[in-house]
């Protein structure tokens, strides 16, 4: 059934509940051996955990996703996405250079405007959002570089955002891998993920921002306890990061793209080496840290990611497609689930909003999709 058919069918329902391992959410075996999602059998996370680590729950290795209805459509180009306190949201449009805001009971659309300075063009534009103590931060590209900014937003000023007002400027821009995600830690310290730009030794250089895990103070200023003294850089050696969450016990979680192999979702330490250029996917080679999880690039080319309900649940683009990774810890509980393969096209964006509630963005207004009636659109989904 294409994609607008499958869109009409669940308009005439309640919802749609798929489980791993039907036609369309299972993970197919295309080479007759090992599924392309399963780690080699030499690699040292190829296998899930055969104990949880002390104080430590284990996800269950099977789960399922529940699609409860679409809070909006009608969006172009959404790309980064946050809650506000109440339950709004915001979402981001790279390429219109605005900020939306969406009701999360309705779905009625606000316009909060035009961000000022953003450079559309390529894969750069207005990109991920958070929201912290009466400020929107935004990742952007500008006309010289990509940059993180925050606007004043609520109070007496209505559905109005203030002025941009830079917190970190600098970081390489491109036509291609300029990263974009943001987020706050549960140490109240700004997160960022970055591309390298198509320049891949720009990952493996420490005093470059590009190809990078970016930790900063909410003004913009190296964290305290980073890694490497007075600088943002939290951990390096990546390709291109658009998705970071922090499990519930505060570990660091990060996807990002391969080139033409292995899309990983890896475990980030401070101060530690993901091998990009020099390595790709699960390589086993000194010094650089091995994904936890790998995916043919065919079959994820992963954005946003969250956490809920024990597991990532991660946002493929090309393989169009959201991906569940159940933990034991810091550790693989099971092998990861496809949902929702090709059923709304592209997919960028996913937020955890509380228990088992998810918000999934889609992206076929990219340029790089095929839109179809409605698109784009937030959708309610509910996992465990």
């Amino acid at each position: 059934m294409s994609r607008p058919a499958v869109v009409k069918a669940l308009w005439g329902t309640a919802v749609l509940i798929l489980v791993a391992g039907c036609s369309s959410g299972g993970t197919e075996d295309r080479s007759g051996t090992a599924p392309p999602t399963s780690s080699p059998p030499s690699a040292s996370a190829s296998s899930p955990a055969s104990a949880s680590p002390p104080g430590s729950s284990s996800a269950p290795a099977g789960g399922r996703v529940t699609v409860a209805g679409t809070l909006t459509e009608g969006l172009k180009s959404p790309w980064g996405l946050a809650e506000l306190p109440g339950g709004d949201l915001l979402v981001s449009s790279r390429d219109e250079r605005t900020i939306t805001r969406v009701d999360g009971r309705t779905g009625a659309k606000t316009s909060l405007g035009e961000v000022p300075g953003v450079v559309p063009g390529g894969e750069g534009g207005l990109m991920g959002l958070a929201v912290r103590d009466g400020w929107v931060y935004a990742y952007l590209t500008a006309e010289s570089d990509n940059r993180i900014v925050r606007m004043r937003y609520g109070g007496g000023d209505g559905d109005r955002l203030g002025a941009p007002q830079p917190v970190l400027t600098g970081i390489p821009k491109g036509v291609v891998h300029n990263g974009g995600r943001i987020a706050f830690g549960p140490d109240r310290m700004l997160y960022a993920g970055t591309g390298e730009t198509g320049r891949t030794g720009l990952a493996q250089d420490r005093e470059s921002l590009g190809g990078k895990i970016l930790r900063m103070t909410p003004e913009g200023r190296p964290a305290p306890g980073n890694p490497f003294a007075g600088s943002v850089v939290y951990s390096y050696g990546h390709r291109n990061v658009q998705g970071i969450a922090w499990d519930a016990a505060g570990r660091l979680w990060a996807a990002e793209f391969g080139q033409n192999t292995w899309d990983e979702l890896n475990l980030v330490e401070a101060g530690k080496n993901y091998g990009w250029p020099e390595a790709e996917g699960q390589a086993g080679r000194e010094g650089f840290v091995d994904p936890v999880a790998q995916w043919r690039t065919s079959e994820a080319s992963p954005s946003g990611i969250a956490y809920a309900q024990g597991a990532i649940w991660m946002a493929g683009l090309r393989g169009e497609r959201l991906w569940r990774v159940p933990l034991s810890g810091a550790e693989r509980s099971g092998n990861p689930q496809a949902f929702l393969t090709e059923e709304y096209g592209r997919l960028r964006t996913v937020l955890a909003g509380g228990g088992g509630r998810l918000w999934l963005v889609t992206s076929e207004t990219d340029t790089r999709g095929t839109p179809g009636p409605g698109d784009d659109r937030i959708l309610r989904l509910e996992v465990n």
